[in-house]
């Protein structure tokens, strides 16, 4: 609103596949696709969980959001999946790796089991983090071919709900536990990925949900705002041009300002804010990872109305509720850390400490890893066991998830 302020694949027909009694609901498998396969995946199935509280959610309108290229095919070629709806990708070995535990991959953020996993290049430098060019494999192979059973979850909805994402983790490991006949799985959250993954092992759900099944051997958190982030706000306007349209912007994430100026004109946009509501709560996933770090590292001063976008109200180009009104709009920071992780849980948490990544602006008000603190990613509050803590002071936040230090760190972990 303006103001003068593919490749061919191969289809197996769908199956029932009842989860087991203590499920609040099942999951039914929809399509499986074994051929033309991107990426050194050679198995993809889709499912849906029957749970009627599993909505569709609101997508960005402009299309921003959608699913694309194979993925959108594996999803029966539609662009906004409801989200109970997920895709379980299988590496080469799946089956027939040496090692015992088979492990799940969870990606982040605008992001997809492709990019994330198998295809750090899929989106060039400014995906990967890398000035220097990108791999065209990832932790998937790095992995598959150290003898692990190897899959990956693709959320329906790329900056979704964490609490309807952790249900359709607790989805992809009962489907893994059925295929190997396995009691337990290891279970790597990346960035926002890591949020539902460690919400699924510490039980926290809505009232319908479903509770941890006892079923996560080991937990490993790449790059998780384990105390929260507040990049978005502490920045003034600094990122807006490449998010709002007006300004040329098409980034799918969200801005901490409802409304700002593009060529001397005032354009609101609450669908690609934090604090949308209703049609417009596009990016409710962010929002609960919100949490306030002005009283541990100043704002950055040099930045356009500073001030106004992270304590709220108008500033010289843009309006912003402020952070606080966002976190009181559903952080799950705090109520995480205090449902804690099972000691039988294993949990290890794997940081970045360089603060440089292309085509971002990078977090330079504190130690970080180009967006999040390290303090964050760093802190065990609410974890029962913990397994281990490596920051890797050569890597960005982007790079966690394939640079080789990173990997062999999480091939160590895992054993």
């Amino acid at each position: 609103m303006r103001r003068s302020r593919l490749l061919p694949l191969v289809l197996v027909a769908a199956t029932l596949v009842p989860a087991p009694a203590h499920a609040v609901g099942t999951y039914v498998l929809d399509a499986t696709y074994t051929t033309g396969i991107l990426n050194g995946w050679t198995r993809v199935e889709r499912y849906h969980d029957t749970d009627a509280n599993l909505p569709t959610e609101a997508y960005p309108p402009d299309g921003r959001g959608d699913q694309e290229g194979q993925r959108k095919t594996f999803f029966g070629n539609v662009a906004r999946p409801r989200s109970n709806a997920f895709l379980l990708y299988h590496a080469p070995h799946w089956s027939t790796g040496t090692k015992a535990t088979p492990v799940l991959l969870v990606h982040g953020a605008n992001d997809n089991a492709d990019r994330a996993w198998a295809n750090p290049n899929e989106a060039g430098g400014f995906g990967c983090g890398s000035w220097n060019g990108c791999p065209t494999t990832g932790l998937m192979q790095y992995l598959d071919a150290r003898g692990y059973k190897v899959f990956a979850i693709n959320f329906p909805h790329k900056q979704g709900d964490n609490y309807y994402q952790a249900q359709l983790v607790s989805d992809a490991i009962a489907v893994i536990k059925a295929k190997l006949a396995v009691a337990k799985v290891d279970l790597i959250g990346w960035s926002k990925g890591g949020f539902p993954a460690r919400m699924y092992a510490s039980s926290v759900k809505p009232a319908w949900g479903r509770a941890y099944q006892n079923d996560v051997r080991k937990l490993l958190l790449l790059g998780n705002a384990n105390n929260g982030i507040d990049w978005s706000w502490r920045h003034g306007t600094a990122g807006d041009v490449s998010v709002w349209p007006e300004c040329g912007g098409a980034l799918n994430a969200p801005a901490a300002v409802s409304t700002y100026m593009c060529f001397s004109l005032l354009y609101d946009h609450p669908e690609l804010s934090f604090t949308g509501t209703g049609a417009n709560n596009t990016y409710p996933g962010q929002r609960q990872m919100l949490k306030r770090w002005d009283g541990t590292y100043a704002l950055d001063g040099s930045q356009q109305d500073w001030f106004t976008v992270y304590y709220g109200g108008w500033g010289a180009t843009s309006y912003s509720p402020g952070v606080q009104a966002a976190i009181d709009q559903g952080s799950l920071v705090d109520t995480i850390r205090t449902a804690g992780v099972p000691a039988a849980v294993t949990t290890y948490l794997l940081c970045g400490g360089y603060p440089d990544i292309p085509g971002v602006y990078n977090e330079n008000t504190g130690p970080s890893d180009g967006l999040l603190f390290r303090a964050s990613c760093e802190s065990t509050t609410g974890i029962g066991t913990v397994g281990g803590v490596t920051t890797v002071l050569s890597d960005n936040h982007l790079k966690l998830a394939w640079e080789a230090t990173a990997v062999a760190q999480i091939a160590t972990w895992l054993g």
